[in-house]
């Protein structure tokens, strides 16, 4: 009944199984919590696990490549997910937070008096006098830094690389933070030019490494998001990306917000509806032929099926619908569709849960537990 959702496809130049990707998700939980959630995710039928927020840098939120103990973190993942017959990709991402911003704002938040939600404004103020201040050295030290992450992802056993279009990459290709004057400032070809030598980074070193690109959109009217491109940019963004060396684009809508706008709850004012961003995909397709994947609200098989068929998109990420149901794929194989624990976009223990420190959870696995 579902041939497109459990058909195989080579997604930028890597084979999956099927078209339902985990989308790149910070779970903030401890240690055995996390490598079990994700073995779940991976038990549950998804063709491929995007590993979010993998930083390219020795130091950066989260196990460091770099290290002994944080490779073998990574290497115990990726072993972990295969197991499962899953594929798993490495989100590479550079902070734009300012670190001397951070540690005037940790007290607070070690001491839960400052949450997520507080703390992502007043980063973000900082965003633009930081990025902009930065020599063009300095600069091409951390677009270089992403092909030296890529290598190491790849002995760390990931099948593809994901170059975060939002946090650093997001930063420059946006007027709204960059204000720099040199070769990575004004025009939208400067400012998109850390993403193209991030990418042309990753290539240089790897000639066959499939490259999936989080491309963020910034809406205008109304107005959603602060970094990435805006959709009248695409038209030059994307092809610059294509000559760089990307492989595939994964389209959804630009950060540096609101938490609430990039994982809408069913009642968010402009994207209540079922993959409410899939209309930026409908652009990037106009641009491109390399494979595309959908996000935003995704649950339905009956939708995401005739997404698919219309060629709207390749592939279809989830990540709170397989949070709430990690079998969505086992069940629409054999024809259990209607056994699906459907996501209602509530975001009380999903998001709720990262901005509180709790990590992120579900409804239905606080019910269960009762």
């Amino acid at each position: 009944m579902y041939d497109m959702i459990t058909s195989p496809v080579e997604y930028g130049g890597l084979a999956l199984k099927n078209r339902i990707i985990f989308a790149p998700t910070t779970l903030g939980l401890g240690r055995e919590e996390l490598v079990e959630k994700l073995r779940q995710i991976a038990a549950g039928g998804c063709a491929m696990i995007i590993l979010g927020d993998v930083p390219v840098g020795r130091r950066g939120f989260g196990p460091s490549l770099y290290t002994k103990k944080g490779f073998a973190h990574y290497q115990m993942l990726t072993e972990t997910i295969h197991r499962e017959n899953c594929r798993v990709c490495a989100q590479l991402h550079q902070s734009d937070s300012n670190w001397k911003a951070m540690v005037k704002y940790l007290p607070g938040v070690l001491r839960r008096k400052i949450s997520m939600e507080q703390l992502r404004p007043l980063l973000n103020e900082a965003v633009g006098p930081y990025i902009s201040g930065l020599s063009a050295r300095a600069v091409r030290r951390i677009t270089d830094s992403f092909g030296t992450a890529a290598v190491l992802a790849k002995e760390a056993g990931f099948d593809m690389v994901q170059i975060h279009g939002d946090r650093m990459c997001g930063s420059f290709s946006s007027p709204v933070f960059n204000h720099r004057s040199d070769a990575y400032g004004g025009s939208l070809q400067n400012r998109a030019r850390f993403a193209v030598e991030a990418v042309e980074a990753v290539r240089g070193r790897l000639a066959d490494m499939p490259i999936d690109f989080k491309l963020v959109v910034r809406q205008e009217e109304p107005a959603y998001g602060a970094a990435g491109v805006t959709e009248k940019e695409l038209p030059i963004f994307v092809p610059l990306l294509e000559a760089a060396g990307v492989t595939s684009f994964h389209v959804t809508l630009a950060d540096h917000s609101a938490l609430g706008d990039t994982i809408p709850a069913a009642d968010h004012p402009c994207f209540s509806g079922e993959g409410c961003f899939l209309k930026f995909c409908d652009q990037v397709r106009r641009l491109t032929r390399l494979p595309l994947c959908g996000v935003g609200g995704l649950s339905s098989p009956e939708f995401i099926e005739r997404q698919l068929e219309d060629g709207r998109i390749t592939c279809a990420a989830m990540s709170r619908q397989l949070i709430a149901d990690p079998e969505w794929v086992n069940k629409v194989q054999a024809g259990a569709a209607r056994q699906i624990r459907r996501c209602v976009r509530c975001n009380r223990e999903c998001l709720g849960g990262m901005m509180h420190h709790q990590g992120v959870h579900c409804i239905y696995e606080r019910s269960a537990a009762k």
